[in-house]
């Protein structure tokens, strides 16, 4: 008992004897500290006390698009841990390809009777889709939290990543390194972050290189490793020698491009990803990236959607957050003539 006290008090940085008053349901702690103390619990792997666990407010649907990617995890592991603060059970939803799609997922999450929803990167991204799903929902009353991805006359709390910011930051980067071929490889066009980022990059380009027409520039493909590979090896054929890239996977198929061409990154191609995914900074070389601020928007997402159930009135409109330049080993000062 003594090693687990001392254990849990150092996860949470608090003294063993708060970490007693807590477990054993005493008064004089603060709810941050109380707070602290559970999530060291869970944490470590031990399980909560009976009289500790609570009674769920109620069920949330998460909706995201699959795990592979593993920015959709950390999206999913930050709005659940922030449900869980409120009292709120998650009921996790993820999609693959040829399986359970979003609107049979909402038909499910109705049937279970959820106080709201949140979609991480949906359908309600995609331009071509239809906007009516989301509408029948506010119908019937049901909370509505969108996260990366703005669609226009839905009636819900949006909260995305600045993607023009993002590409500013990537491509000011490069440029100060002497880059002046710089690419993008991106995913679809017809999702609404893939439009902001080639927006974004077409006016940063113009900006600092004075370049009006960006599209010999853009490579379009998947977000994989392998659509990464596809599109940056494109414009590394084509002579580019600075790429941005609109995922991390897809950092890492253009780095394995340029290795399939006998070139070297940064030495001769510099790569920067977006999103910076967990274990990202251990790859070889350790990515430069764009970090999506991901506690944050999980933060927002639930403080908004908690306030649309409690009755409290929220605003419809789009909040965006500040996205930050994580610089590592796979950007460097552009070869002669780059």
């Amino acid at each position: 008992m003594r090693t687990r006290l001392t254990d849990l008090a150092q996860q949470a940085g608090v003294s063993t004897a708060t970490v007693s008053r807590v477990l054993n349901g005493k008064a004089g702690v603060s709810s941050e500290t109380r707070q602290a103390v559970l999530a060291a619990l869970d944490l470590l792997g031990y399980e909560r006390p009976e009289k500790l666990r609570g009674h769920s407010a109620g069920l949330v649907g998460l909706i995201v698009p699959e795990l592979t990617n593993p920015i959709f995890p950390a999206f999913a592991q930050a709005i659940e841990s922030r449900l869980s603060e409120h009292g709120y059970t998650p009921l996790l939803c993820t999609q693959s390809p040829g399986g359970t799609t979003e609107d049979e997922y909402i038909e499910m999450l109705l049937e279970h009777g959820v106080a709201g929803i949140v979609f991480v990167s949906g359908l309600h991204a995609d331009t071509s889709a239809s906007r009516e799903r989301y509408h029948r929902l506010r119908e019937r009353g049901v909370p509505l939290v969108m996260v990366n991805g703005f669609a226009e006359g839905v009636d819900a709390s949006f909260i995305s990543n600045d993607d023009v910011t993002s590409m500013e930051l990537a491509v000011r980067h490069l440029v100060s390194l002497g880059h002046r071929k710089i690419g993008l490889a991106i995913g679809q066009e017809r999702y609404v972050p893939v439009h902001r980022k080639r927006e974004g990059f077409a006016a940063a380009i113009a900006r600092h290189l004075g370049v009006t027409n960006a599209s010999p520039h853009v490579a379009t493909s998947l977000f994989t490793v392998e659509g990464g590979a596809a599109a940056a090896g494109e414009l590394v054929d084509s002579g580019h020698t600075g790429i941005v890239c609109g995922s991390d996977l897809m950092a890492l198929g253009a780095t394995r491009a340029v290795r399939a061409r006998g070139l070297r990154t940064p030495r001769d191609v510099s790569v920067i990803g977006f999103d910076d995914s967990p274990l990202i900074a251990f790859t070889e070389p350790p990515l430069t990236t764009i970090r999506q601020p991901v506690t944050a928007m999980g933060t927002a997402a639930v403080t908004s959607l908690v306030a649309q159930i409690t009755g409290e009135r929220v605003s419809r409109s789009e909040i965006l957050f500040h996205p930050e330049l994580v610089v590592r080993e796979s950007t460097g000062v552009a070869p002669s003539g780059g």
